[in-house]
């Protein structure tokens, strides 16, 4: 196969070559159309009932099929709205020059055609060339299949090819890119400002994960890439912005899986004045908003399973639920070593270094996420698995905290934000103490304590795993089908 590859190299190469030596620019500058393809199709179904003159136009694209027929040829190309035939009637009726540039176009390369619009004898839409110019000569083939590039690891690598090769994936990735547009237009449309703030910190706050860390050679110091947005836009609340959101990317240094990569986006905003409830209603009509308008109905399918955005979603109390799905009661166990004790005794693997917090979480992925498939809110946490909630009234155990899953994975986070300075420092000096323990290291952000101390209204936030979100919405299974250029391991 490689030596077929090469081969097909040489030879494109030569016949670039050629074309120079022919005086020709294989790769001019610029192409002026007048239309797309899929204009010039739809200017065919508006103009065909007029038989008085034929419609010119010029489109440009890449060649993804060629079929010759006798003396004429058909070509179809594509762009990025779709696709058109190419008639190449009688190629005997070139000029010399144009004859031989067309007996050297590949599959692969990109040209640009002018001539008219017509309808072949079986109804395909289809453009009668004129004159055609060469933009850009491919020195590789397209994959064998372009009609379905298969290889997972060529498409991930080689996004590109995936791209061509394979037109559904184009259209997940023009309905990610619909999600974050529609997202944008209905926060905005509810007083949200959007806002940017530092990828690079001093401290990585804000979610317990762990930071990648890079140098500052100016200042000669080690910045962490943000785990989180959520500290930085509580300092736009507490200097007075009342709604206020950001859609960015994240890192976290850890696993990769199905469901998780380093690098991804994060959706966050905040809301002065209002609590998790307020947070939970615009979210549940934030997300079947989008659901119904992207999709046409709020009933979609993923996997095996129909999903219903229908609000009102489910609510479900945390500690019932992981009593329901795990039989583990964790307020019998007060500490971690009881509840690893419990854990272990049910035989479930637990890594000893984790504290409570983590191990109640590890519960909730294992047991109760693969149940929750229509949209669902888990309710009210323990405390030390939230350090930046504020405490449930009449219980000073659980936090006022959700999280939303959908398809069997978490897609959003929200809290009534803690706002006593006094309390938040002392959560996150705990919070230090326990990750020390567990051989991790973590600044406390100092200053985000200090604009804290100024004072912080009662407020409402939310973060949303943009990729998950997509993912449900586009049915895929796996987070690198709606990311451009997922994280891989080297190639060897």
């Amino acid at each position: 196969m490689a030596a077929r590859l090469d081969r097909i190299v040489r030879q494109r190469l030569e016949k670039l070559e050629g074309i120079r030596a022919r005086g020709i620019n294989p790769y001019p500058h610029r192409y002026k159309r007048t239309h797309t393809t899929e204009q010039a199709v739809t200017l065919l179904r508006q103009k065909e009932n007029d038989l008085a003159q034929a419609e010119e136009v010029s489109v440009a694209g890449r060649i993804i099929a060629r079929r010759l027929m006798g003396k004429s040829a058909f070509v179809d190309i594509r762009d990025g709205s779709g696709k058109v035939q190419l008639l190449f009637q009688n190629i005997n009726k070139f000029d010399k020059g144009q004859i031989q540039l067309f007996n050297d176009l590949d599959i692969g390369d990109i040209i640009g055609v002018e001539g008219n619009l017509l309808r072949t004898k079986s109804g395909e839409p289809t453009i009668l060339v004129g004159d055609f110019t060469l933009l850009s000569k491919s020195l590789h083939p397209l994959p064998e299949k372009w009609h379905g590039l298969q290889d997972v690891d060529t498409r991930y690598r080689q996004r590109y090819l995936d791209l061509i090769a394979n037109p559904e994936t184009e259209e997940t990735f023009r309905v990610r890119s619909q999600v974050i547009a529609a997202i944008r237009q209905f926060l905005n449309q509810q007083d949200f400002l959007e806002v940017e703030t530092p990828i690079m910190q001093m401290s990585a706050g804000g979610a317990l994960a762990h930071p990648f860390i890079t140098h500052y050679h100016s200042l000669d110091h080690d910045f962490y890439l943000r785990i989180a947005l959520e500290l930085h836009l509580k300092r736009l609340i507490i200097g007075g912005f009342d709604r206020v959101y950001e859609l960015g990317r994240i890192f976290r240094n850890e696993g990769i899986s199905t469901k998780h990569n380093p690098e991804f986006t994060m959706l966050e905003s905040y809301q002065a004045y209002a609590d998790y409830n307020d947070v939970m209603s615009m979210f549940e009509e934030m997300a079947s908003c989008i659901t119904k308008e992207l999709t046409g109905s709020y009933e979609i399918k993923f996997g095996d399973n129909k999903i219903d955005f229908a609000p009102p979603w489910q609510r479900l109390e945390l500690h019932q639920a992981i009593i329901k799905y795990s039989g583990i009661d964790f307020n019998k166990f007060p500490d971690a070593d009881s509840l690893r004790g419990e854990m272990l005794r049910l035989k479930i693997d637990v890594d000893p270094t984790k504290d409570r917090g983590r191990l109640i979480d590890e519960l909730i992925s294992t047991f109760v996420e693969p149940n929750l498939i229509n949209p669902t809110f888990l309710c009210d946490y323990p405390v030390e698995m939230s350090p930046l909630a504020k405490v449930k009234p009449g219980d000073e155990r659980l936090v006022e905290r959700f999280e939303a899953f959908a398809g069997g994975m978490e897609i959003a986070n929200a809290f009534t934000e803690l706002n006593d300075p006094v309390e938040q420092r002392q959560r996150f000096e705990q919070q230090q103490e326990r990750r020390f323990t567990e051989g991790e290291t973590e600044t406390i952000d100092e200053d985000f304590l200090l604009a804290l101390e100024y004072g912080m209204p009662p407020t409402g936030g939310l973060g949303v795993g943009i990729d998950r979100l997509v993912m449900l919405l586009t049915g895929q299974q796996s987070i690198r089908e709606v990311i451009f250029f997922p994280q891989l391991k080297e190639k060897e």
